[in-house]
């Protein structure tokens, strides 16, 4: 349609942009009030990028004379930028309902680990699961995670270990970014266990020697696309000084570094991310008072994961000093089989409650700032001008039902819309 646009979303009782002036993250004070339109519409242009957001009548008058593929009335509805989830699992086979059981009994994380279970069970059934098999498991996960509303998601391999399955698991991620609507940030994450047979050290160098090398020369070549890279840095799995290496040499190939730190165990995993650069850090629960102002200083994001906390029965993470200290929080499910959530809206609610954070942080970690932490913010978390249009429209008047009504985005969520097409009506 020459000269047209993609789609008009009319009369809007609130309109949540999150940002207004460009910001690529929120912190500190500036989380107190997000930047809410009332009565507004907002336009996405042809080429699936936001062109105008505005009162309504003004957005009426501005374009009277210009045609749209699709109109939606929003009256008495509510829009949200389409929410990112910053720290997923969702590459897998052999699901683990078994575990949760043991965990309810009293069995920890670790015990269930060193008696062959965790991610080694995982791992045993995702080498033998067919790249077919993994693609169409993964396939219907993303599509849950979108009808919960999200619209961007990182996604770790990991579950591989070896160079073989750990490369099948990023080609299926590679093929979810080519053909799926929800836009993937990629996370090399071999370095999520040390596989049996291998010492710590082996492991890292069998990473940097082998599996970096194969991932650079697939990148280069086009046919393997990976954004960031990760390490379980934690008693037990990967030290700080195998995971200052692994995490230098993928920083060095250009990789972002957004790794799992002070989990189980004080790790001084913080202090290393900010020495390092690390765009973010995930999990956090053990974190120190140095490690959190050492992120601050560095503009390094903490991604916490409060369906972790509560599955396993961990301390919460400190979300409330991370934010009084100027962190910048975000928030991610955690999907895995571990943790068995695929939902934003729930994330946001267990923040709130567990985590003390207020809904308009809660918000922000769940969009503008889970897209700083991925690398995103420019394109992603917020609705402005220029930025891709991708949104959540609610069948509520106020936006915070979205965090409110638990478990209840299945009937909140009318649309969501990623790059100006409707990709899910309910």
């Amino acid at each position: 349609m020459a000269g047209g646009h993609r789609l008009l979303l009319e009369n809007a009782r609130q309109v949540v942009l999150v940002c207004a002036r460009g910001e690529r993250f929120l912190a500190g004070d500036a989380l107190r009030g997000l930047a809410v339109l009332e009565s507004a519409s907002l336009v996405v242009g042809a080429d699936g990028f936001i062109k105008a957001i505005g009162p309504a009548d003004v957005i009426q008058r501005q374009f009277s004379e210009e045609t749209f593929e699709e109109r939606i009335d929003c009256s008495g509805k509510c829009i949200l930028p389409g929410l990112v989830d910053a720290h997923t699992h969702p590459v897998w086979a052999g699901e683990r309902v078994h575990e949760f059981a043991m965990k309810l009994a009293g069995a920890t994380y670790m015990e269930i680990h060193q008696a062959g279970g965790g991610i080694n069970f995982t791992v045993e059934r995702t080498r033998q699961a067919s790249e077919e098999e993994l693609f169409c498991s993964f396939r219907q996960r993303l599509e849950c995670m979108m009808r919960a509303g999200t619209t961007l998601v990182e996604c770790k391999s990991g579950y591989g270990l070896d160079l073989d399955t750990e490369l099948k698991m990023l080609r299926v991620l590679e093929r979810a970014r080519r053909e799926l609507h929800v836009d993937i940030s990629v996370t090399y994450c071999g370095a999520h266990s040390v596989p049996k047979g291998k010492t710590a050290t082996e492991a890292a160098d069998d990473i940097i020697t082998n599996h970096l090398p194969k991932l650079k020369e697939l990148g280069r070549q086009g046919e393997l696309h990976v954004d960031n890279i990760d390490v379980f840095c934690e008693k037990g799995v990967f030290d700080l000084d195998s995971t200052r290496r692994i995490l230098q040499s993928g920083k060095e190939m250009g990789l972002q570094i957004n790794f799992h730190g002070d989990e189980l165990h004080p790790m001084k995993a913080a202090e290393l991310g900010a020495e390092l650069g690390a765009r973010a850090i995930s999990h956090l629960e053990e974190v120190s008072d140095e490690g959190i102002a050492a992120m601050a200083t560095a503009g390094c994001s903490a991604i916490l994961l409060p369906t972790t906390a509560y599955m396993l029965r961990l301390k919460q993470p400190r979300a409330r000093k991370m934010l009084d200290e100027g962190v910048i929080v975000a928030l991610g499910s955690d999907f895995n089989p571990n943790a068995y959530c695929l939902s934003m809206p729930m994330v946001m609610h267990l923040a709130c409650v567990n985590m003390r954070m207020c809904m308009a942080e809660a918000l922000a970690a769940a969009t503008i700032n889970a897209a700083y932490a991925l690398g995103k913010s420019h394109t992603h978390g917020s609705l402005e001008v220029g930025k891709q249009g991708d949104l959540i429209i609610i069948s509520a008047s106020r936006w915070e039902h979205l965090i409110y009504q638990f478990g209840g985005h299945h009937e909140l969520i009318e649309y969501v819309i990623a790059k100006g097409k409707v990709i899910y009506k309910k």
